[in-house]
């Protein structure tokens, strides 16, 4: 089994690597479509609708949203190119406010499984509302991951994606060698404090490391996209509070699976289970992560 989730992980990671360097944004934010219509149709399941109508329907109602905010955003390169605006990030400033209500979504989720698992877990929600929540976080995660690429590169997605799959198998790793504390056991036994731990140090690492990379490779006076050196300890932190965001929202994705009563949200990856399963942290950090990039930029400006 575990040689079996390396090798999917391993051709995933290659596949998605190409995707985030070789594809043009348009491109690239037709495959998240892709992927985030894929999640919708588990999410739909966990969410208790067993009606392909409905479900199909549940799909249509992301899709219509992801055509208006492409369109919208052409319409805008177009005003932008009429006015001679350089920097695209001029003229989405009505976009950014969105993301906050995703970021405070998170926030209050991962609050609310700290402080009362046992509670939300037993929370009878009705398959309407957690077809709402699945279409909020799946849209936000959508529309912030494309804009990550759009506005800060190539580099800073593959940034962030590292990050979280770095802070995934510390985790792990951390969690089998040093783990005697349950993070959450209502929601997941498996999870550790000592795991968690894990994770955050990771995010340390990544931080810090692709710092020194930055510094060896440039020099005193970089730019890596909206990071300088200079904002290298606000960067830390982003990656750390990163980390703890994608580790609640992997709880959260959970809680959804054992209130369902099933092990995977799906089965079309072999040894991992369903695409949820691979990308529920990155949903929930996505929009942490985009809010934060931004803030740094706009300090730095």
């Amino acid at each position: 089994m575990l040689l079996q989730r390396i090798i999917t992980a391993s051709i995933l990671a290659s596949l998605i690597a190409l995707a985030v360097f070789q594809l043009s944004i348009e491109s690239f934010s037709l495959v998240l479509g892709l992927i985030a219509l894929l999640a919708a149709w588990e999410w739909s399941n966990l969410a208790g609708i067993d009606s392909l109508f409905k479900r199909g329907l549940f799909l249509l109602a992301l899709i219509l949203p992801m055509l208006g905010i492409h369109f919208w955003t052409q319409i805008l390169e177009l005003i932008a190119l009429s006015f001679d605006w350089t920097d695209v990030r001029t003229y989405s400033g009505a976009l950014e406010w969105l993301v906050i209500a995703p970021v405070l979504f998170w926030i209050l989720v991962m609050i609310l499984i700290r402080k009362t698992p046992a509670g939300i877990l037993h929370m009878n929600i009705k398959p309407a509302y957690k077809l709402l929540i699945g279409w909020f976080v799946l849209l936000a995660a959508w529309m912030f991951l494309s804009r990550l690429k759009a506005f800060y590169g190539a580099e800073m997605m593959m940034y962030f994606l590292l990050l979280i799959w770095t802070a995934d198998v510390a985790a792990y790793f951390a969690g089998k060698k040093w783990g005697t504390v349950k993070l959450s056991p209502e929601i997941s036994p498996g999870k550790t404090v000592q795991g968690m731990y894990g994770a955050l140090a990771a995010g340390v690492v990544c931080a810090v490391g692709l710092n020194i990379f930055l510094k060896v490779t440039y020099g005193a006076e970089i730019t890596y996209g909206v990071l300088q050196y200079e904002t290298a300890f606000d960067f830390i932190l982003l990656s750390v509070l990163t980390v703890l965001i994608s580790i609640y929202g992997d709880l959260f994705f959970s809680l959804a699976k054992r209130q369902r009563g099933v092990k995977d949200s799906g089965s079309l990856l072999p040894g991992h289970g369903g695409i949820l399963d691979r990308i529920d942290s990155i949903v929930a950090a996505a929009p942490f992560f985009y809010a934060g990039v931004l803030l740094i930029y706009r300090a730095v400006e």
